[in-house]
């Protein structure tokens, strides 16, 4: 049985961000597995379509060197809009 570490750390799977479950801002969970997120955008996300951001290992058809979308956090894009003024 796995034991839980509040030092561990887990991959915002959209993002990618590195979070541990003290600090992540949103939790999800999805077949029998929880989901810990940076921000609500990137649970959203998701939630919207789990399969594109779970882990998939090799042997089951997914390319390992594919890229996905990743949606911006929001204090990213409000900093992209203040360069612009």
């Amino acid at each position: 049985m796995k034991q839980f570490s509040q030092d561990q750390s887990y991959k915002d799977p959209v993002c990618g961000m590195e979070i541990s479950p003290m600090t992540a801002i949103e939790v999800y969970n999805y077949k029998h597995k929880t989901y810990y997120f940076c921000a609500a955008i990137c649970r959203e996300a998701f939630e919207a379509e789990p399969e594109k951001y779970r882990h998939h290992h090799r042997q089951h058809g997914v390319n390992p060197m594919g890229k996905q979308e990743v949606p911006q956090r929001a204090d990213t894009v409000n900093d992209q809009i203040k360069e612009r003024e």
